[in-house]
């Protein structure tokens, strides 16, 4: 693995005072300028892969870890807590966890990590206006950060973490709480870092067709082991998510009807129909898939 990586080798981890590995063995890169997306079904061990990617674990909550995480060469359990915020940025599902609770409006919320830093005045103002350009919330600027809605919150949540400008950003489910406008300037947002300021990501996600308009590969996990992974459009159409319960883009299923009719989908499609950056702008989360697929995903992820 190359130096200018977070780079997962061997990674095994089990939290405090249980009995089993949560993690067997994970092996995957996030490199610069590169998105990452993470699938798996409920209770694959997606949200403990995040908080060891990013180095809370165990630094912040304890357990026991096994082989390397690295962040640009660095071992992350030599790094410290603030030097951990520095270099990559966290966002979790429940985005009122991540709110500082200090700050009366949003741009004081949007403002407290980099003025942590002891950044200048002007840089401070500087990256504040930026992320929330990124995400369109400007508009927000004079609200309580308490009073938002679920959807207003991981936004300015996700504003926070753009706002310290991490070199790698590690999401899980980025988009929970989000309708498909929101889902549409989180997937600009995340692109324009990516392709613009060379931002490593690894992002956690349902909506596939958001994975697959903006991800260059897909690790898939389960049972906190990585099954397979490679680029997105391969790993996306790969007909074995089916058993994890993992609904595929709308691409993938219409070219799926199309052939099963007897059709070439290139000949029957007009030009652009199958674009996954246009698919994703329409979706609102995706069906539900087969009989039970909600039940088995729907409460998010404990612990594993």
């Amino acid at each position: 693995m190359s130096g200018v990586t977070l780079a997962l080798s061997g990674a095994t981890y089990r939290y405090a005072g249980t009995p089993r590995d949560v993690l067997a063995g994970i092996t995957l890169e996030v490199t610069p300028g590169r998105v990452t997306g993470l699938v798996g079904p409920n209770e694959a061990g997606k949200s403990t892969l995040c908080l060891v990617a990013s180095g809370l674990a165990p630094a912040s909550i304890g357990g026991r870890l096994d082989g390397s995480v690295t962040m640009d060469g660095t071992e992350t359990r030599s790094l410290k807590p603030h030097e951990l915020a520095q270099r990559c940025g966290v966002l979790f599902q429940n985005p009122t966890t991540q709110l500082s609770g200090t700050a009366v409006t949003v741009y004081e919320e949007l403002a407290f990590g980099p003025r942590n830093l002891g950044l200048p005045i002007p840089e401070v103002v500087g990256r504040v206006e930026w992320a929330m350009a990124m995400l369109g919330i400007e508009a927000l600027a004079p609200k309580d950060p308490a009073r938002l809605s679920g959807g207003q919150a991981q936004l300015v949540a996700l504003a926070s973490v753009l706002a310290l400008r991490p070199a790698y950003l590690v999401l899980d489910e980025p988009t929970s709480q989000l309708d498909p406008q929101g889902t549409r300037l989180v997937g600009e947002a995340l692109a324009h870092l990516a392709g613009e300021t060379g931002t490593g990501v690894l992002i956690v996600e349902h909506k596939t067709e958001l994975l697959a308009a903006l991800a260059d590969q897909v690790v898939v996990i389960d049972g906190g082991r990585v099954l397979e992974s490679g680029p997105a459009a391969v790993i996306l159409a790969d007909p074995r998510l089916a058993e994890l319960w993992i609904e595929p883009p709308a691409a993938v299923r219409l070219r799926r009807a199309l052939s099963a009719a007897g059709l070439d989908p290139d000949a029957a499609l007009p030009a652009g129909a199958l674009d996954p950056v246009a698919a994703a702008s329409r979706e609102d989360g995706g069906p539900a898939g087969p009989a039970g697929a909600m039940d088995r995903r729907g409460g998010g992820e404990h612990r594993a």
